[in-house]
């Protein structure tokens, strides 16, 4: 699969990413069926074959359960495959989420992720709101904190994951990348959009298929039929549903269909 530059951060992603929520966490969801976690053989295969497709772009985080742990023992050999994106600020464990964006808590979280991932650096952290964007961003430490572990060279790119526009427009002033909902049935972030494209802000969409509820070709279609979006996040564990997302994705992105 083709990439592309995300923003000015020097990294470049594929169209579709991997959400890899569904390997770590079953619990408290918002997808419309349950189901139960892979073991390993089967997280292996499924990470082995999101790779294989050319996904450049997986992304997990802390709050997504074991993934984070999954991803590094499992995938860590082929570190130089794929950029890495995580988060921090929120935490789950024994079935509830904790949220934490103070300096310490911030610092404790990046050595955390280092570890489990098995790698020295984190290609990108975003801020993973709880939904208080504002508040967040104005009188927490959690984003002079990722600026400093940015200097330190622990991570080489830093945004903001967030719930409302409002709070995706603050992070204008200082993210390299933000992660917006955006699909067929929220259209809300679309000035956003622009607004990050003219400051040459990574734009990596999530829920594009609204957790599922929507179906994936017109979604994706729609989604990276918008030219600003670098990168739109899908999840699951049906492998060959993905590598059919990720067709569609080709189809529509490739130079024959201009």
């Amino acid at each position: 699969m083709q990439t592309v530059k995300l923003g000015k951060t020097g990294l470049e992603v594929s169209p579709v990413g991997y959400g890899a929520f569904k390997l770590g966490r079953n619990q408290k969801t918002k997808y419309p069926d349950s189901y139960e976690l892979p073991d390993d053989q089967e997280t292996t295969r499924i990470l082995e074959a999101v790779l294989d497709l050319g996904i450049r772009l997986v992304d997990t985080a802390p709050a997504y359960g074991i993934s984070e742990e999954r991803i590094g023992k499992l995938i860590s050999h082929r570190r130089d495959d794929f950029v890495l994106s995580t988060k921090t600020g929120e935490l789950f464990e024994d079935g509830e989420s904790h949220y934490d964006y103070s300096a310490a808590g911030t610092r404790a979280s990046i050595e955390r992720s280092l570890k489990r991932l098995k790698t020295d650096v984190l290609d990108i952290v975003f801020v993973h709101s709880n939904g208080r964007d504002s508040f967040i961003q104005q009188q927490t430490d959690v984003v002079p904190t990722l600026q400093k572990l940015k200097e330190a060279g622990l991570i080489r790119a830093i945004g903001f994951s967030g719930k409302q526009v409002s709070g995706a427009e603050l992070a204008l002033e200082w993210a390299d990348a933000l992660m917006v909902e955006y699909h067929i049935g929220d259209t809300s972030h679309a000035g956003v959009i622009e607004e990050a494209h003219r400051r040459e802000i990574g734009i990596i969409v999530k829920k594009g298929l609204a957790s599922g509820h929507l179906a994936a070709p017109e979604a994706i279609r729609f989604v990276l039929g918008n030219p600003l979006v670098h990168s739109m996040v899908i999840g699951g564990m049906n492998t060959t549903h993905l590598a059919s997302n990720c067709e569609v994705a080709r189809r529509l992105l490739s130079p024959s269909a201009a």
